[in-house]
């Protein structure tokens, strides 16, 4: 195989994987060296793992981003939900992944809450 050869689940043995909404080219680790599964761009993500039963997914669905989960070490988490099978997973943000999608993505549920904001003026 060579080293610009596309393997089964979308990585390139560089390394590298193009992203499965915006097409950008990815390396497979963050600029501080931790492994990386996400464009660092938009966020998006391929459904390669079964994280219900372990181990590779025949699936390979997008996984769109649609949450950010903070654990009780503060540590921020990006949760996928596939577009195809409907899985949900959790991946640790990285240290270049987009601060703004970030941000819009934490505080979407205080801008959009599931019940009339002017409910608080009756408190």
């Amino acid at each position: 195989m060579s080293s610009h050869t596309t393997t089964n689940n979308n990585t390139l043995s560089l390394g590298t994987f193009a992203c499965a909404w915006c097409g950008l080219t990815v390396s497979a680790y963050a600029a501080d060296g931790a492994p990386r599964n996400h464009c660092p761009s938009c966020l998006h993500s391929r459904h390669v793992l079964d994280h219900v039963e372990g181990g590779p997914s025949d699936c390979e669905g997008r996984m769109s981003p649609i949450a950010i989960a903070v654990l009780r070490t503060g540590d921020w988490m990006v949760v996928h939900r596939c577009v195809r099978c409907d899985e949900l997973t959790s991946n640790p943000v990285c240290t270049d992944d987009n601060q703004l999608v970030l941000m819009r993505m934490a505080v979407r549920p205080l801008a959009q809450p599931p019940f009339p904001l002017e409910a608080f003026g009756a408190l």
